[in-house]
């Protein structure tokens, strides 16, 4: 089954009100839940059921305990596996979109509402646009929308360009790609590698794993 959603709608007639807008609105969710359906995935059986313990680059064990631990409220950077894929899952479907807006001529819309869509969607938020007010003129619907997108920028995208700069200064884009040919495959050799040769051995378990992924998993049925 495959359902795609837009904010910028009615869809049900001749022509979107924002067709332009809702075109990149849609080309960015579809690239990046195509790259999330492509990430790889490995299951164990445990009592006659299935249990996903990996999906990208991110582990857990069959009794729940996750490789990563959550990152603390309101910190800018990451140390959690799935921060870092949903960021890079989305750092490229924005390339993708940016791309295309700019091979299609697309140029950004003059209206506050218009200017941040257009900007989230091809990955070029500002700081004041992440941080900034909307001002008493817009109707609810509109800063509540503003307000969720702030939020996904500042808790994913942010961190995720946080966590480039600090592991691969000035080579953000090739630690990027190396990190989504990782999720695709499955295999954390190749970036291990990489990270290793710039800061040392086991970057990668350094950096991520936690002590309570190796606890021992309680018996609820005792």
């Amino acid at each position: 089954m495959l359902s795609v959603i837009t904010m910028y709608g009615p869809m049900g007639q001749d022509s979107p009100e924002r067709p332009e807008l809702a075109l990149l609105d849609l080309l960015r969710a579809y690239a990046h839940d195509c790259l999330h359906y492509g990430s790889r995935r490995r299951y164990v059986e445990v009592a006659g059921v299935p249990v996903r313990t990996q999906y990208g680059i991110n582990y857990r064990r069959a009794g729940g305990q996750s490789y990563s631990a959550a990152d603390p409220q309101g910190t800018p950077h990451t140390r959690n596996l799935g921060v870092v894929m949903e960021g890079a899952c989305d750092r490229e479907a924005r390339r993708i979109t940016r791309y295309v807006a700019t091979r299609a001529g697309m140029r950004e819309p003059d209206d506050v509402m218009g200017r941040l869509a257009f900007r989230d969607t091809t990955g070029i938020l500002t700081e004041e646009d992440v941080t900034g007010d909307l001002g008493s003129g817009h109707a609810s619907e509109a800063a509540q929308y503003a307000g969720a997108l702030q939020r996904y920028e500042a808790g994913v995208n942010r961190r995720y360009a946080a966590f480039l700069a600090e592991f691969a200064p000035g080579e953000e884009e090739e630690l990027h790609e190396g990190i989504l040919k990782a999720v695709i495959s499955g295999d954390t050799r190749g970036l291990s590698e990489w990270l290793d040769a710039r800061h040392g051995p086991n970057t990668f378990a350094g950096a991520f794993l936690t002590g309570a992924y190796f606890a021992p998993t309680l018996d609820l049925s005792a």
